[in-house]
This record gives structure tokens, sequence and C-alpha cells, in this order.
């Protein structure tokens, strides 16, 4: 079981890894290795998450989740496998924190009546400034 916070714990075993050869430094190693890890984890069909943070998670994520729900991160920064694989571990754990944190919801306000008789006073002023410069033919003869 992988902790995330006190409340929310996911299961290894809807975690995957598949490894790839990874571009990058590493120089004739990079060929033969599979160093670069690709973690795969199946939101949507994840029974250790609840519907709303899987529905934040989906959010968070953007375009690294694909249509069928799975998120993909790929890890490539390491020249070790064991690197890599810890690496896209504290990303997943990461993004997760994330999605477990319920936004604010919003409040609707009003401007204050000050802020009215403002606005209005400064479009006022605006429009006689306007005015002020417009042409007119009658005027100038």
């Amino acid at each position: 079981m992988i902790e995330i916070s006190p409340n929310v714990k996911i299961n290894e075993n809807e975690i995957q890894f598949n490894f790839i050869r990874g571009s990058g430094p590493g120089g004739q190693n990079i060929n033969k290795v599979a160093s670069s890890v690709q973690l795969r984890f199946d939101v949507r069909n994840s029974t250790s998450l609840d519907p709303e943070i899987k529905q934040r998670l989906i959010k968070l994520a953007g375009n690294r989740i694909n249509d069928q729900g799975v998120l993909i991160i790929d890890a490539k920064r390491f020249r070790t496998q064991e690197q890599n694989r810890f690496d896209a571990t504290l990303r997943l754990i990461d993004l997760i924190r994330k999605a477990t944190i319920t936004p604010k919801k919003r409040k609707a306000t009003h401007p204050s009546v000050t802020a009215k008789a403002a606005r209005r006073g400064e479009k006022r002023k605006h429009s006689e400034t306007k005015r002020l410069r417009r042409y007119i033919p009658e005027d100038w003869e």
C-alpha cells in the first residue's frame, strides 16, 4: 500500500510499470538498457480513490490521461531504472495529493455603493473628456 495521506492509500497492484529505452544521457548504454519508466494508473477503475478525488485527478492530469481513464507518467530524468521508477511514483503521489484538496466554494459578491458611485464618476469624467474633444463645425465658424 502506498500512503498518499492518512486517509488515502493506493494498492500497489493498481500501478503498472513499463520499462522502455529512453532518450537522453547514457552514451552507448542507452541503446542497450531500458532505463526509462512509464507508470500507468487506471484512475476510472481504481477502488482506492473516492469518486470526487478521481474527478479532480482526471481534471488535474490533463493530457497525461487517455480516453480510457489511464494516467500515464513518463520518467526518464535519471540513468537508472530504479531512480526513474521512484521518480514516477513520487510524481503520481504528488498529483493525487493535489487532487485530495477540495477547492473552496466561490462566494458571489456585489460592489459596494461607494464603488458604484466611484465608477459612475469615472465614466462621467471620461465622457466629458470625449465630448470636449469632438469637432463641431458650427463652433469653428
